[in-house]
């Protein structure tokens, strides 16, 4: 089988690419990114591609799946940069899988698709993807959302699967999810040296390592399923979870004072992620995975709390990865500031 993977340098794409190049049903992994990365991977290659820009029907003619992750989470403050690379790249990728005629299609979406829902009891998959209105990233989400079902309508003997993830965490994705959601001033510390934890009430919300989630996008890239799936490990993390992890006290924090500090940051260019990013988390609904589990055969291998831990460990000690997304450090933490309402080249 011949696979070709959008975004395949970032957090997800570069662990998809692994996963899906060490099964023995693949034959080839094409890896497209905007830069070329210097990872080596058995019987992986890479091309150039840009999801805006680029023609992508013939680097998918052949191909036996593609999986879109290619995603831009910022510049927060230019929500039409991200619309025309989140919906419009997706719609080209959409329109060149059906051109190329590629049989299935694997797409990456996110609990911050899912309308605001409940924290005290879990979800399934029909729970309505309307996003939270505030955030370009729960808009664009819900919006690709739509897409695909323009998609699936128009195109009904491909087989589409939406995979629908909570938090994902990796050692090595940590300073480049610092750069993108803690901005300039968040520092490389052992988090356990802080001696408090804001407990911001409606603050639950699910996560998984990325190694959980590329096994999750190699069985919907290379099985039978078909549909949406909800992909998170437990247990669900709040304040309680969060505490006992980072050996810290708790510390009620109203969720008004803690959206205003988000707010100045952001409007300081200190803070990456928006106040209304901020307003989606505390309304993100909790999911059951179980149909992901029944359907698609798939389990983590890791808790929540290790997931955390990976996130940890990685930005205390630096680490990154051989692709310009997930390198650590490329640009200094001044420039990360005066480059705050745009994207980092």
């Amino acid at each position: 089988m011949r696979i070709v993977i959008t975004g395949a340098t970032g957090n997800v794409g570069s662990s998809t690419v692994r996963a899906l190049a060490a099964d023995a049903a693949v034959t080839s992994v094409l890896g497209l990114a905007r830069r070329m990365p210097e990872l080596e991977v058995p019987k992986a290659e890479w091309a150039e591609a840009d999801v805006t820009t680029s023609d992508l029907v013939p680097l998918f003619r052949d191909a036996d799946a593609v999986v879109h992750l290619a995603w831009a989470f910022q510049p927060t403050h230019d929500s039409v940069a991200t619309w025309r690379t989140n919906v419009l790249g997706s719609g080209r990728v959409f329109e060149a899988v059906a051109a190329a005629g590629v049989p299935s299609l694997v797409y990456g979406s996110s609990v911050g698709a899912y309308s605001p829902g409940p924290k005290d009891r879990a979800v399934d998959e029909s729970w309505p993807t309307d996003g939270w209105p505030g955030a370009s990233y729960t808009r664009e989400k819900a919006y690709v959302e739509r897409l695909l079902d323009v998609f699936e309508a128009r195109h009904p003997e491909s087989r589409v699967v939406r995979l629908r993830p909570g938090f994902i965490f990796k050692r090595e994705a940590a300073q480049e999810q610092r750069r993108i959601f803690g901005g300039p001033l968040m520092p490389n510390v052992d988090a356990r040296l802080l001696p408090i934890v804001p407990d911001v009430p409606g603050l639950r919300f699910q996560v998984l390592t990325t190694a959980d989630a590329a096994e999750a996008y190699r069985l919907a890239a290379l099985g039978q399923a078909r549909g949406a799936f909800n992909i998170a490990a437990d247990p669900v993390i709040g304040t309680p979870e969060l505490a006992e992890l980072l050996g810290a006290r708790p510390v009620r924090v109203p969720a008004a004072v803690a959206r205003t500090a988000v707010a100045a940051g952001w409007r300081l260019n200190l803070l990456p992620a928006s106040p209304g990013l901020f307003d989606a988390v505390l309304h993100l609904p909790i999911m059951d995975s179980t149909r992901a589990r029944e359907e698609l055969g798939w389990a983590p291998r890791h808790n929540a709390i290790e997931a955390l831990q990976e996130f940890l460990i990685g930005l205390r000690d630096d680490e990154g990865m051989p692709t310009p997304p997930l390198a650590s450090r490329p640009v200094g933490r001044v420039r990360e500031v005066l480059t705050g309402r745009r994207p980092l080249s």
